[in-house]
């Protein structure tokens, strides 16, 4: 069968493996429809191996080269031993995140914290940008007709960015800010505006302001031309946004989520900074600001996604600039998303 392996920085092979056998106990053989090329796998294809393991991985044993793609729907071809709660024929969603159950986090359901996490299509055997792929069941949610094949391949993106809104604690009527329109930063504004928030977008890139700007939740602003945090207390009377939802890993963003919220506000660092970031805390503690990280999501938000996709609210597939052929996952996929130039901002990769 075809798949997507990577090999190391710059090599991404698109190549014939061999096809999995029949699913163990407790496990499904998929047949992918689409899947998602992250941020995680563009750091990969740049610099990589960072996450993906080239000595065995402590809780599987997976090591390079790995089958590529995390973020993916599929089909159910084969169900193993002991599975019930999903039948051949059924379309699912994949939640990639595989976890020990014995560590202190898990015991405390904190499974996104394992101490030996690994994920599909990251440092595990299997991945969605292949003909086929085996998963635990467990990992598994079924898609109602109403959400298609695309936008499940979206519920784990659209899981991190609701994580991020959430731990802001984001309510109806709030203000929020969300700094980055790249994937998790459009999901952030659209759940936000779900949740009936008053959002404001702000991005320098025209490609993905414009992308904000198409999802109609609320003004876009170039902060390389307006001074957000002027702009916002000039309309508050001073006060700020209720929430910044921070998806950019930019320092400079960052330090205008803290200029820019108000006093008891929450900021949620959803995206991740690649390098250290100069704040000043004691602007946290004068205005008695909450700034919280938040890393991947919930194991168990699938279903309630996926409910949120299949009601309307939550329109997953507006992030969608190209759906591209597994046989052009390199140029049309990860060498488009990492030019300058580029003019794609989520791509999907049809695994089939």
């Amino acid at each position: 069968m075809r798949a997507a392996v990577f090999y190391g920085d710059h090599d991404i092979r698109v190549e014939d493996v061999t096809r999995p056998e029949s699913p163990g106990p407790g496990e499904v053989l998929l047949r992918p429809s689409w899947c998602g090329i992250c941020g995680t796998d563009l750091h990969e294809y740049a610099m990589g191996p960072i996450v993906i393991p080239a000595s065995p991985h402590p809780l599987n044993q997976s090591q390079l080269p790995q089958i590529l793609g995390h973020e993916f729907s599929a089909e159910v071809v084969e169900v193993g031993p002991g599975v019930s709660g999903v039948q051949p024929g059924q379309r699912v969603s994949v939640m990639p995140l595989l976890y020990c159950g014995e560590c202190y986090y898990c015991r405390r359901g904190l499974n996104h914290l394992c101490v030996s996490m690994a994920c599909v299509g990251l440092s595990f055997g299997w991945g969605g940008i292949a003909e086929l792929a085996v998963v635990p069941a467990s990992h598994v949610s079924v898609l109602p007709e109403e959400v298609s094949d695309l936008q499940g391949a979206l519920v784990e993106p659209a899981a991190v960015a609701a994580y991020g809104v959430d731990t802001a604690q984001v309510r109806p009527g709030d203000t929020v800010l969300v700094t980055g329109a790249g994937p998790i930063g459009a999901l952030a504004a659209l759940y936000s505006s779900a949740v009936g928030a008053d959002v404001v977008v702000s991005e320098v890139n025209p490609v993905r302001a414009s992308l904000a700007r198409s999802l109609d939740v609320g003004e876009v602003l170039d902060p390389s031309e307006t001074d957000v945090a002027a702009w916002v207390k000039d309309r508050t009377g001073g006060i700020g946004f209720d929430a910044v939802i921070e998806c950019s890993g930019n320092e400079r963003a960052l330090q205008t989520a803290i200029a820019a919220v108000r006093s008891a506000g929450r900021i949620s660092q959803t995206g991740l900074h690649t390098k250290a970031a100069s704040i000043d805390p004691m602007v946290l503690a004068e205005h008695d600001i909450t700034l919280a990280g938040t890393w991947c999501y919930p194991v168990h938000d699938w279903p309630r996604i996926i409910g949120l996709i299949s009601s309307g609210r939550y329109p997953v597939e507006k992030v969608v600039t190209a759906q591209i052929a597994m046989a052009d996952v390199v140029q049309a996929g990860f060498e488009t998303l990492l030019s300058p130039t580029g003019d794609q901002v989520k791509v999907l990769v049809q695994a089939r």
